[in-house]
C-alpha cells in the first residue's frame, strides 16, 4: 500500500538552494573522490573474492552448504564483471576524450 507523503516529511526548499549554493568541488577534488570510489568498489569485489576462499574452506569441513557456496561464487563472478565493464567504459571514455580536437 502506497503511504501519503507528509508536509513534515519532505525536505524543505531552502535546505535545497542552500545545497546548490555550496561551494563547488575543484576538479582535483572532483577526482580523487571518483579515485576513492573506485578504490572502494575494488575493494569490495576482493573481499567478495576472499569470501568466496572462506567459503569454500568451509564448505570442505561441513560447516557451509554448497548453496551458500554457490550464491557467494556468483555474487564474486557478478562484481568482477561489473568492475571489467567499468573500466572498459571509463577506457573508451577516455579514448574518446583523447580524439577530440581541441
Amino acid at each position: 500500500m502506497i503511504q501519503s507523503l507528509q508536509l513534515s516529511q519532505a525536505q524543505p526548499v531552502s535546505k535545497l538552494l542552500e545545497a546548490s549554493q555550496s561551494k563547488q568541488a575543484t576538479p582535483a577534488e572532483l577526482t580523487q573522490s571518483f579515485g576513492q570510489y573506485l578504490q572502494q568498489a575494488i575493494d569490495g569485489v576482493s573481499a567478495q573474492e576472499k569470501n568466496v576462499h572462506t567459503m569454500n574452506d568451509k564448505f570442505l569441513i561441513g560447516e557451509v552448504d554448497v548453496s551458500q557456496v554457490l550464491i557467494a561464487s556468483e555474487q564474486a563472478q557478478l562484481s568482477l564483471q561489473l568492475t571489467a565493464q567499468v573500466r572498459n567504459k571509463v577506457i573508451e571514455a577516455y579514448q574518446e576524450i583523447m580524439r577530440m580536437q581541441v
